[in-house]
């Protein structure tokens, strides 16, 4: 009897589990992607129904960043080494890479910036906005860390010591290190060399597995970022700065159609497949508003996708301190805000020479906190510019950083691609892959089939 009702209970739990167990496979079957759309939806609408909740949330998307921080500095180091020294004795390759980097860098900085300019000018964000209600506080921190000068710019480059640019990020100093490391390794004599660039590269290998670990973690990062940006500012600040939130997204689009697109059909890459290659690390990037949040994943995709690894390694982080399209055009926008702010004519003669200024000092500040604020309101008061406009944009920066910063991911991305093209060896690398695995599918066919053979002679 006991034995009866027991399995009966049985049958009825399992019964009553089926929904939930189908639940829970259908849970499963959702990729990644999906669950950062829902995350992003859910995190809007908490930041939105329950403000305070939402911004009790912040740790949780602080703690995934950390999480992501940790990994950007032996990533950059390992893959950056081992790419350059992955060129052999050419270190002419090196230099020429590095010089078409620059120069695409430049480019790209000018039309950026140019843009900027251009909507500022025609839009007009900047016209009846009152600077008067600005409090002590907030122009107290606006002019905070503003002493920017060529020698800070050079001292950001060369680090004190290895260890404390490490502890601190600075994505640039860590490039200047592997840059000099590689060359230490392509000078070593082979018996050095060898074990040393065997480690680096299974270093890198096991810094991208911890990668996609950590990025099964991306949609509750992503949810907590959004209901902490919408849950702190709320709806009303974009009201208030709508005309200039409303032209900067203008302008990030217009760009992208302008110069981005023209430059992927210019020089025939693949559209679909770049796109499939870059909007995931777009998305992220723009929800956390953190380029390093998707490096390794970017890096990764873009090897799929047929970038040689030793050109990804070494343009996507140098990249991340030159080429900065997004935060360049919005400087140049800010800067123009800052001016029909004032109430102040100021002639094309001077904002192109304020263009150039900020041209100069935005590189190699990428994955420093605000950064964008400070080279602003460095260049404000270069220009005797009032920097209660940076208190001003400050409200809506955090909504602003998003759209920059999914720009710059992009822009890295493509340059990425378009050098790997000028080099002759994009797609190259995958070809290869594919023709060893090839060679090994055939060669192991012929052995199973000489091995069959071998046996029928022996029966």
């Amino acid at each position: 009897m006991n034995s009866t009702s027991s399995a009966s209970v049985r049958v009825i739990s399992n019964r009553l589990l089926v929904p939930f167990r189908w639940g829970w496979k259908q849970l499963r079957r959702i990729n990644l992607t999906t669950w950062i759309f829902i995350s992003m939806l859910v995190g809007i609408l908490i930041g939105w129904l329950a403000p305070g909740f939402g911004v009790s949330l912040q740790p949780f998307s602080n703690v995934f960043l950390y999480m992501i921080q940790c990994l950007v500095v032996p990533l950059i180091f390992s893959t950056l080494t081992v790419g350059i020294s992955g060129h052999g004795d050419d270190v002419a390759k090196i230099g020429r890479l590095a010089l078409k980097s620059i120069v695409y860098f430049e480019i790209l900085s000018v039309l950026a910036l140019g843009l900027g300019m251009l909507m500022g000018n025609i839009l007009k964000p900047g016209q009846g906005v009152s600077l008067s209600s600005v409090s002590a506080s907030d122009r107290s921190q606006a002019s905070n860390g503003t002493t920017m000068t060529w020698e800070t710019e050079l001292y950001s480059i060369v680090p004190k010591s290895v260890f404390e640019a490490a502890s601190k990020n600075e994505v640039l100093q860590i490039v200047f290190c592997a840059i000099v490391f590689s060359i230490a390794i392509i000078k070593a004599p082979t018996h050095v060399k060898q074990p040393m660039i065997t480690f680096l590269s299974s270093l890198s290998e096991l810094m991208f597995i911890v990668t996609k670990m950590v990025m099964n973690l991306a949609p509750f990062g992503i949810g907590a970022s959004l209901a902490y940006t919408i849950g702190k500012n709320g709806i009303g600040i974009l009201a208030t700065l709508g005309k200039l939130l409303g032209c900067f997204y203008l302008s990030l689009i217009l760009f992208i159609l302008v110069v981005l697109v023209p430059s992927i059909i210019l020089t025939r890459i693949p559209f679909k497949g770049f796109v499939r290659c870059t909007w995931r690390p777009t998305l992220i990037g723009f929800s956390t508003a953190s380029s390093e949040a998707v490096l390794p994943m970017a890096m990764e995709n873009l090897q799929a996708f047929g970038v040689p690894k030793s050109i990804a390694a070494f343009v996507m982080p140098v990249g991340y301190s030159f080429n900065l399209a997004g935060t360049t055009l919005y400087l140049a926008l800010a800067s123009i805000f800052a001016v029909q702010a004032d109430g102040i004519d100021m002639p094309l003669s001077q904002q192109m020479a304020m263009m150039f200024t900020l041209m100069l000092t935005s590189k190699g500040v990428a994955a420093v906190p605000r950064a964008s604020l400070v080279i602003l309101a460095a260049t404000l008061k270069n220009y005797n510019l009032p920097l209660e406009a940076v208190a001003v944009i400050m409200g809506i920066d955090a909504l602003m950083d998003m759209g920059r910063t999914a720009i710059n991911i992009v822009g890295n991305c493509l340059a990425t691609v378009i050098l790997a093209k000028w080099e002759n060896d994009f797609g190259r690398e995958t070809e290869e892959d594919r023709i060893t695995m090839g060679e090994e599918l055939e060669a192991g066919y012929e052995d199973k089939q000489s091995h069959l053979k071998e046996i029928s002679i022996s029966h």
